[in-house]
């Protein structure tokens, strides 16, 4: 299925059109890589070694579902161990930065803190020499 776009790419409203439209450069993840392993190499996607993770972890945790996972759910009041888990392993190892969630977050910030990660951004720019430094714009 990672052949086909509509699998893979995100589906966005176009307002111009009126439709919905799906058209993306699909992610390393869905693009096949070769991996070596000891006696022969191996052409897979990404995310089919994500799906192997994530079916790992439910087949062996099914079995045990009466004893550990009622424990453990107990123990961190947790009611949905296999959402949780899928949730984490997404967040951690799957989902790429997004600057846009990351501004989101920053404009919802009261003015003080936004001008406080303002200044300290600046600060880090201007020490990288990514920004020229207060006295060379001047000059």
């Amino acid at each position: 299925m990672s052949g086909w776009r509509y699998f893979v790419c995100p589906v966005e409203f176009n307002n111009d059109s009126k439709r919905f439209q799906v058209d993306c450069e699909p992610s390393e993840l869905f693009q096949l890589q070769d991996y070596t392993l000891p006696s022969t190499t191996v052409r897979l996607h990404p995310f089919q070694i994500h799906s192997i993770v994530l079916s790992s972890f439910a087949s062996i945790m099914g079995p045990f579902g009466g004893f550990f996972t009622s424990g453990f759910k107990r123990a961190f009041k947790i009611k949905c161990l296999m959402a949780t888990f899928v949730n984490v392993y997404i967040a951690s190892f799957i989902r790429g930065p997004n600057p846009s969630k990351v501004i989101q977050q920053l404009l919802a910030l009261h003015i003080d803190l936004q001008l406080h990660i303002f200044n300290s951004l600046k600060a880090h720019l201007t020490e990288k020499d990514f920004l020229p430094a207060l006295g060379d714009v001047m000059a």
